[in-house]
């Protein structure tokens, strides 16, 4: 079993490309975690995890990641992708990570992420303490893709 994470992040990213997964992987870098091996993970914050958008980690980590994501090669098109994280109130409880992605401006996308994070407590019964969101759009020029990630990741001894 993997040790549970105690650190997230919230990173957003866009990209061209001449390819649709050239154009997922410019998205990547332009997140900041294009040189990391991604495991996609449900929508779970660890109890007591902590806010860093610091991640330091060696190229190749392998690092567990909740996304949204949409690409697309038609000339023009908008598409977004926002993600979102409840914090709960008591700390031993677990959060929520809500990712969307779509055909829409980004504003539009973190209303739809902040709208599900809040669901998402209600249907726990849990007190939320804050959302916090971030979101990302695109006008497609060739080949473009768009990305909204959380990922989860561990304090370096």
């Amino acid at each position: 079993m993997l040790p549970v994470p105690d650190k997230y992040a919230l990173c957003v990213g866009k990209g061209e490309g001449e390819k649709k997964l050239t154009a997922f992987d410019a998205a990547l870098l332009d997140a900041g975690i294009g040189n990391m091996n991604l495991l996609r993970v449900s929508s779970v914050l660890p109890p007591a995890c902590v806010f860093d958008n610091e991640i330091d980690l060696p190229l190749g980590s392998l690092l567990p990641v909740a996304y949204g994501s949409i690409t697309s090669d038609v000339e023009g098109e908008t598409i977004s992708a926002a993600i979102g994280v409840g914090v709960p109130e008591n700390p031993e409880d677990s959060g929520m990570i809500m990712e969307f992605s779509g055909f829409c401006e980004a504003d539009e996308a973190a209303i739809k992420v902040e709208e599900m994070v809040r669901e998402a407590f209600e249907m726990r019964q849990v007190k939320l303490k804050e959302v916090k969101v971030k979101a990302v759009d695109h006008v497609v020029k060739k080949c473009g893709s768009v990305i909204a990630a959380c990922p989860l990741f561990y304090a370096r001894p």
